[in-house]
């Protein structure tokens, strides 16, 4: 089995976890590549390098796995870095809450006979892709896995967006800003605002705003299958638009256009996890916490 790993460099706690997990995987004969930075990363801080089978360099690789090490952030990265290749992907969790994990490092090398018996679930999840009219910076990763977000930029006035759903009006928000969220990200930015929680698999987005002026302003779930776009107005310049994190500046008067991305990516899971066990796990859903 060809394994490809991607990792963030902030592993100092996880080292002898990680080292026993590369040579769980040699034992095996699974055939490990491992993502150029963070292999350099390991030789760094490790007395000798790990055991693996090549470097991929870029994300120019194919594998039957990928496996994610790192935070929710570092998840994000790794779906990037797969990409449109359908490349199933394991999180393996050294951060802190790994909301999109299946695992922790402690217990990783346990998922190496589960992943060589087939022994899990994939779960699919969709992305949304944004166009503008104006040209995006260059080199950007078009798509979004957890949600888009127009932010207001270097001022403490509310901004303006006028959104229209399938072309038709929807609303005229006035506020701080405003997030579509896929049901992947809907734990995360979206329900920090008030917006709902959504069932991963549900074909749905949210559109939530961000301290808006009117109290009739109140979060919105959609079909996954409209097509949204925003013209932002502000008495700035200029406004933010944040891909997962990955902001870029965009022009006042600019319009941009979200809809669903022609592929998705696919999480593994373990065998019969529902999403509300994570839930309970990792936000303490409908814990009594006196």
């Amino acid at each position: 089995m060809r394994i490809a790993i991607y990792g963030n460099p902030y592993q100092e706690s996880h080292l002898d976890e990680i080292v026993y997990f590369f040579e769980a995987m040699c034992r095996r004969n699974m055939w490990v590549e491992v993502e150029e930075s963070f292999y350099r990363y390991l030789c760094g801080v490790l007395p000798s390098p790990p055991s693996v089978n090549d470097i991929i360099h870029g994300n120019d690789f194919n594998a039957a796995i990928a496996i994610s090490i790192g935070g929710d952030g570092t998840f994000l990265h790794t779906a990037q870095w797969v990409g449109d290749k359908q490349i199933p992907i394991l999180g393996i969790n050294t951060g802190h809450l790994g909301y999109l994990a299946a695992t922790h490092m402690r217990d990783a090398d346990r998922w190496i006979d589960r992943l060589l018996d087939g022994d899990y679930d994939v779960e699919t999840r969709t992305l949304i892709a944004v166009e503008s009219d104006k040209p995006l910076p260059s080199g950007i990763w078009p798509y979004a896995l957890n949600e888009v977000a127009v932010l207001k930029q270097d001022t403490s006035s509310m901004i303006r967006m006028d959104a229209r759903i399938n072309g038709s009006p929807l609303a005229n928000y006035l506020a701080d800003g405003l997030i579509i969220s896929t049901p992947t990200g809907s734990t995360g930015y979206n329900l920090s605002v008030g917006g709902p929680i959504l069932e991963p698999s549900a074909p749905v987005w949210a559109v939530s705003p961000i301290a808006a002026h009117s109290l009739t302003m109140r979060p919105l779930v959609v079909r996954d299958d409209s097509v949204i776009s925003i013209t932002t107005r502000s008495r700035s310049t200029a406004y933010r638009l944040s891909l997962d994190g990955r902001f870029m500046s965009l022009t006042s008067d600019s319009t941009v256009t979200l809809r669903r991305a022609p592929f998705a990516i696919r999480l593994i899971k373990r065998r019969g996890h529902h999403f509300t066990d994570t839930l309970r796990d990792k936000l303490m859903w409908g814990m009594d916490t006196r």
